[in-house]
């Protein structure tokens, strides 16, 4: 695989997840797990990140099976990893945090290789603003940087957040984030607003089962969501798509306007997989060639 990496900065986590119809404990999560095995379909991925003493070798492993490279996870043997316990409703689009453990974040300085620092392609997967801006200040040169975010830094990042926008090729929210931030209660409003006001050099806003729309200087585009028949858990799948996407750009060295539409693509079929299963087992097993199969699904389904 002779392309450019991606390094991707998050968490890398233990979940606990209830939803309507089952519940697993303890299992893979983290926005940089998903992240990295989504966009090494793609292009190689890196993860920068930190885990505690109980982080299983195990799970480790998962992601080198990937090709993750995972020479930059620190582990620290003082602390615990990063934990989210959460519940899901009958709709799925509620959910409630339940309970959740931070504190291996608190005051951590990522450390970037020399690879890292001359990166090209560089995912701040959801995280603190802060610490996405610390890692970005590490890199020298990005050619293409991605930029997503939650309600949570938004209510209480929201200065940190603004200034990181402006440093960011492409941010990316859901549809009630963008509202949050812009104050906007129409989507395409929030969209425009985004690049104008908030200084956005382009913008994706995610709308669920509704697809998602792609706002940028050159035009706005609109792509639907894979018809899902068997929703299963919506964790990570966020996350997914912005892997999937960033790797895609990566891949084909294409982040015009053009090259971000292809690759929501690849992006929404890859997010389809994550939501299909608890943690990213879907995702893994499937392959590429399910991926290319939905990426066909798609592009037929919307062709006039």
């Amino acid at each position: 695989m002779n392309k450019d990496p991606v390094f991707i900065y998050g968490s890398v986590a233990y979940d606990c997840i209830e939803t309507p119809f089952a519940k697993a404990d303890y299992i893979l999560g983290g926005s940089a797990s998903y992240a990295a095995l989504a966009c090494s379909f793609f292009a190689p991925a890196c993860i920068a990140s930190k885990i505690g003493a109980d982080f299983r070798e195990a799970d480790i492993l998962r992601l080198q099976k990937r090709g993750v490279d995972t020479s930059l996870i620190e582990r620290d043997p003082s602390q615990k990893t990063f934990f989210w316990r959460g519940k899901y409703y009958d709709n799925f689009n509620n959910r409630d945090t339940l309970e959740v453990r931070t504190e291996i974040y608190d005051n951590y300085e990522p450390k970037l290789g020399e690879n890292a620092k001359n990166g090209k392609y560089i995912l701040l997967a959801n995280t603190s603003p802060r610490s996405q801006a610390k890692f970005l200040d590490g890199v020298r040169a990005p050619a293409f940087t991605v930029l997503d975010s939650m309600n949570l830094w938004i209510e209480i990042a929201n200065p940190e957040l603004r200034s990181l926008i402006k440093r960011a090729n492409l941010l990316i929210l859901n549809d009630s984030e963008a509202r949050q931030l812009t104050g906007e209660s129409n989507v395409i409003s929030a969209g425009d607003m985004l690049l104008s006001s908030f200084g956005a050099e382009s913008a994706i806003i995610k709308k669920g089962e509704n697809g998602a729309v792609l706002f940028h200087k050159d035009g706005m585009f609109t792509i639907p969501s894979y018809p899902v028949r068997s929703l299963y858990d919506p964790t990570g799948a966020g996350d997914s798509f912005a892997g999937a996407l960033i790797g895609q750009i990566a891949a084909s060295a294409d982040s015009s306007f053009t090259g971000i539409k292809r690759a929501m693509l690849s992006a929404t079929a890859v997010a389809s997989l994550t939501v299909e299963s608890f943690s990213s087992d879907k995702l893994e097993n499937a392959g590429l060639a399910e991926i290319e199969a939905r990426k066909k699904f798609l592009t037929e389904f919307t062709r006039v």
